[in-house]
């Protein structure tokens, strides 16, 4: 049975408790949302007249506005999206950014509707939640089977409600409307920050290093083309159909040009010198570098005895359960962990909403220089708490993360 993501977050935030030396009161704040909103969308789509139920979940916004996407998702669940709303708190705190957690979205399967049916029901979103969002208040982004579009029609509608543009009431936009040059790549290139300054640290030579990367959407298809860019051989690769592994090494690009044009998932990309295998399978890859850039879950105590890579690098949120973390620990795997991992993603949005406020646009080489100034600086922080206290880095970042927020909150006077 898969632990429950919100069990997950709670357990980390119990360690993260003893080791800050916080009492139950105190981290009680942390334990639950501050805001659970949700209204029923009744729109008429091709097939006739229909309800969606509609959410947001504002979890904490001690340190600055809510901040978090909107997911078009059949099976949402209010206990994941609860988690993924208290991991973005977590996260901004540990990157050092002014803003809080959120995630919300509308239940339906998007894949069973046409175009102008999903556009109205993002009208009907923005009109439900137009007073709990905000450029001060809350900044919704993309999520699961959302995308740019979808943040057009949701800005336009706001604005049309509110009487005023408002660009920053929204992030990941396309750039027409206020977008940010750099966020397309930025939670993978984040990581790769990440990874590189972890690699020295360890003195490890990139040369020699073998990556397997489980997820080829945005995130684990980035992080894959840019390593293999930069000298590292990508022995393994998957999406949700399963995937490949090749001793000799894996192209990303080709593998993406087959994906695009043949319309086919990657196990059917095989060649002579590739074996098929299974997300399961990959995991287990003999590899030195583990990238989760999927699902939730992946690493259990079940499989983690038997992962061979030495450094987890967490593209996707909460891949690895709390029992898992600690076997790894033990076992010598040095697991980058999602709040700071995946951070580059809101790292970025926060620049996006930094320059449509100010008004400004900055170049892609702008955004990348800060993204890595910014991530740099949260590892170092999170890696000398983790020595220091002789604890794995995301007992290290759970810890950074919520002192920051614990301290916004008693200056509020919350706690």
């Amino acid at each position: 049975m898969p632990n429950n993501p919100f069990q997950n977050y709670l357990e980390n935030l119990e360690r993260a408790k003893i080791a800050l030396g916080l009492s139950d009161a105190e981290i009680e704040k942390l334990k639950s949302p501050q805001n659970i909103i949700q209204s029923d969308l009744k729109i008429e789509t091709s097939n006739g007249m229909e309800t969606f139920p509609a959410y947001r979940v504002q979890f904490n916004n001690a340190r600055g506005p809510f901040k978090g996407g909107i997911r078009f998702h059949p099976g949402a669940d209010l206990d994941e999206v609860k988690a993924l709303a208290a991991l973005m708190a977590v996260k901004c705190a540990v990157v050092g950014i002014p803003l809080g957690g959120a995630k919300g979205g509308v239940t339906i399967d998007p894949k069973k509707y046409n175009a102008s049916d999903l556009e109205k029901i993002a009208r009907g979103w923005a009109r439900a939640m137009s007073s709990h969002i905000g450029v001060d208040k809350d900044i919704p982004a993309p999520d699961v089977y959302t995308n740019g579009q979808t943040m057009s029609h949701i800005l336009d509608e706001y604005e049309s409600i509110v009487g005023h543009c408002e660009p920053g009431v929204i992030t990941g936009k396309p750039l027409e409307l206020g977008g940010s040059l750099g966020r397309n790549i930025a939670t993978a290139q984040g990581g790769i920050y990440v990874l590189k300054a972890l690699i020295g640290d360890l003195g490890l030579d990139k040369s020699t290093m073998r990556v397997a990367v489980q997820g080829f959407g945005n995130a684990g298809y980035t992080a894959a083309s840019i390593l293999h860019k930069e000298g590292f051989k990508i022995v393994a690769v998957s999406d949700s159909s399963g995937g490949v592994s090749a001793p000799a090494g894996l192209d990303p690009e080709e593998i993406n040009k087959f994906k695009e044009e043949a319309g086919k998932g990657i196990k059917e990309f095989a060649k002579d010198g590739m074996n098929m295998i299974t997300n399961a399978e990959l995991l287990l890859t003999d590899c030195d570098i583990l990238i989760p850039a999927a699902l939730d879950n992946q690493i259990t105590s079940e499989n983690a005895g038997n992962i061979k890579a030495k450094i987890i690098l967490e593209l996707a949120n909460g891949p690895t359960t709390p029992e898992a973390d600690e076997i790894l620990f033990k076992n010598g795997v040095t697991l980058v962990p999602d709040v700071l991992a995946n951070a580059g993603g809101v790292t970025v949005s926060y620049f996006e909403w930094v320059q449509n406020r100010s008004g400004d646009m900055w170049d892609e080489g702008q955004v990348l220089a800060k993204l890595q100034d910014v991530i740099v600086k949260s590892y170092r922080s999170v890696y000398a708490l983790a020595k220091e206290k002789g604890v794995d880095l995301r007992l290290g970042a759970f810890s950074l993360g919520i002192k920051r927020i614990m301290d916004a909150m008693r200056l509020r006077g919350r706690i």
